[in-house]
């Protein structure tokens, strides 16, 4: 460490896979002793040192109503990750292995958690880490139509086995002049009414979906526009599957990067805005989430498809990034209560998570009961057949959480679709 009061320009050296980053510190003088004025700004060949891949972060810190950028540093040797505070150039977060993250979720314009906290990937701090990990990962508007119905849990799970990441979703019931925008390209065509009248007939679930060259792979999964071809020209294919026509094909996909982007600001704004509304109704409902560990194992079709083969209806769906206060305030009733409450917060802001408005078809069932007991090892002895006995792993990775209390159901309803959605 250089004297307190002296003026020094030092370096260090940061490892970046063949090559050593070479990092500038100032001194005293400059108010910021042993802080990175560039972080990193040179590469220099080295062969015997441990890889490291860098990438730009930003985090919306919600107090400062501001966007932090962080350099975050992922070593793949042991999955330890490292951070730096770009703005006041010091060390934020000590290298830490973090097991939750994952290799393949590292590449510019995909949002990963890192200790509960929310970051958006958006550039690569290297060349090195762009030209090995810089690859044609796109992103596309994958529209599940109102013919999907009790089907959207099987068209999900085809989505996720197919190598998609799902990262935004939500359930909406467009107006006639939302429909009108989205199918401005047919105005022209004879069918253009139909095709009006068909998209607002009832709720339709927006993705935005992720993966390498996902607005031709999802085009492919999707098959043929007309079903009738698909069953015979793409009989694996989404709507070869679930389609009945060339207007009820379940599903649809822009077909160029241009058409993605447009279709994508009219569902999920870049602006900040809501986009179309939700579909909760807040009657005769209960609130279930689907919890980030589920999410992360690609359990969300089958957990949809679990929850209406059982009798419910999923009247509004929607996933969201908790942060830590959101999070602490939707379990604040089990604090002091209930001994895994931190553990429960922790989990819930680990990642994204899927809420649902459930509604009660049967009113001699309750979604509770289906859900199972809270613990799934207990819950796989004397329920087998419920929510958590099929997909939990723990009492904190249980798979779901579902209201408790029946006068609290709309309350957490309330919550998501009205007050986080705002």
């Amino acid at each position: 460490m250089f004297p307190p009061n002296t003026s020094h320009l030092g370096i260090q050296v940061g490892l970046g896979g063949s090559y050593v980053f070479i990092l500038f510190y100032t001194g005293a003088q400059g108010g910021l002793c042993g802080a990175p004025l560039v972080s990193p700004f040179l590469a220099v060949p080295c062969q015997s040192q441990e890889e490291r891949f860098a990438f730009i972060a930003e985090w919306y810190d919600p107090n400062a109503s501001l966007f932090r950028r962080y350099e975050l540093l992922y070593y793949p040797k042991d999955g330890s990750v490292e951070m730096y505070d770009m703005k006041n150039r010091c060390r934020f977060l000590n290298r830490t292995k973090y097991e939750d993250l994952n290799f393949k979720d590292l590449f510019v314009g995909n949002r990963i958690t890192v200790f509960s906290r929310h970051l958006n990937l958006v550039d690569y701090g290297d060349q090195y880490t762009s030209r090995m990990l810089g690859s044609c990962k796109e992103r596309t508007l994958a529209l599940l139509k109102p013919d999907v119905a009790l089907k959207l849990g099987e068209v999900i799970d085809m989505i996720i086995n197919a190598g998609f990441t799902i990262t935004k979703a939500k359930m909406m019931k467009l107006t006639r002049g939302e429909a009108m925008d989205f199918h401005a390209d047919h105005q022209a065509k004879p069918y253009y009414n139909e095709l009006l009248e068909f998209i607002t007939s009832g709720p339709i679930v927006a993705l935005e979906i992720l993966g390498d060259d996902a607005i031709n792979k999802w085009k492919n999964l999707l098959g043929p526009a007309n079903s009738s071809v698909a069953r015979t020209d793409a009989p694996d294919s989404i709507r070869a599957k679930f389609g009945t026509d060339g207007i009820r094909n379940v599903a649809h996909g822009p077909d160029s990067f241009a058409s993605a982007a447009r279709e994508l600001e009219l569902f999920f704004p870049s602006s900040g805005g809501r986009g179309p509304a939700n579909t909760a109704k807040y009657t005769n409902c209960t609130c279930c989430i689907i919890k980030p560990h589920a999410v992360k194992d690609g359990l969300t079709g089958k957990i949809v498809t679990s929850i209406l083969n059982g009798g419910f209806e999923i009247s509004a769906l929607q996933m969201f990034y908790m942060d830590r206060a959101n999070a602490e305030e939707f379990y604040a009733i089990y604090k002091g209560v209930v001994a895994e409450y931190s553990e429960m917060v922790v989990e819930l802001c680990s990642g994204p998570c899927i809420a649902l408005e459930i509604r009660q078809i049967d009113p001699a069932k309750t979604f509770r009961d289906f859900c199972g007991p809270s613990d799934p090892e207990i819950a796989r002895y004397l329920r087998p057949g419920t929510l958590r006995a099929t997909y939990g792993k723990n009492k904190i990775q249980n798979a779901v959480h579902c209201t408790d209390l029946p006068e609290d159901g709309l309350l957490e309803v309330q919550y998501f679709f009205s007050i986080l959605d705002k």
